[in-house]
């Protein structure tokens, strides 16, 4: 069974164009922000994702609408990539230090969009045009698209760029382990019977 979604967004500020396979392939990202790239390179990696992004965003205005629109998009993706949720493992977490920093994050699909954010991040932090708070918004963009439960806590931190790293990849891991198929479980793993709504 295919888990892949291609999926588009355009609008006044910014184009998006992405194609995710939930089950591994090519990564690549081509936003304009470099360190959002190789963010997004982390997350293809670590979450075992095939995932081609390309985007042309209002960068003269900062990279907001540019990541934001990434990450509605992605959310649209894997929504559709998962499709009714069936053998699923649902819950994944992890916890990755990056040199000083400390992060966790667990994920549950559940259906249900929410974020806990919490991160020792100066707002005027800005790394290769990517400032610190859009971390946040990327999360909230892609789980209120995804419709999923995410709480990401870095622990410890003093150096942005390893906070934010530290951050995306153990959304990634989280991500990775909570959308893998799980051989034990025949339907849906949900007394519902439904995660998608």
């Amino acid at each position: 069974m295919s888990r892949t979604a291609s999926k588009q967004r355009k609008t006044g500020e910014t184009e998006v164009r992405l194609s995710l396979d939930l089950d591994g392939g090519a990564a690549s990202a081509n936003t304009g922000v470099g360190f959002f790239d190789h963010m997004l390179d982390l997350l293809a990696r670590h979450g075992r994702l095939g995932l081609e992004v390309e985007a042309v965003g209002d960068l003269e205005t900062g990279a907001h609408h540019t990541v934001e629109d990434v990450g509605i998009v992605l959310g649209q993706a894997l929504d559709e990539a998962l499709g009714d949720r069936a053998g699923i493992r649902r819950y994944g977490s992890a916890l990755i230090p990056m040199d000083e920093a400390l992060a966790e994050c667990a994920i549950d699909v559940s259906g249900r969009p929410h974020v806990a954010f919490a991160a020792p991040l100066p707002a005027a932090a800005e790394i290769g045009g990517f400032e610190a708070e859009l971390t946040e918004e990327f999360l909230r963009a892609v789980a209120a698209n995804a419709k999923l439960t995410v709480h990401l806590e870095v622990r410890a931190g003093t150096n942005a760029h390893h906070v934010i790293e530290a951050a995306f990849k153990a959304f990634a891991r989280a991500l990775r382990a909570a959308v893998s198929i799980d051989p034990e479980e025949n339907g849906v793993p949900s007394t519902k019977g439904t995660l998608s709504s």
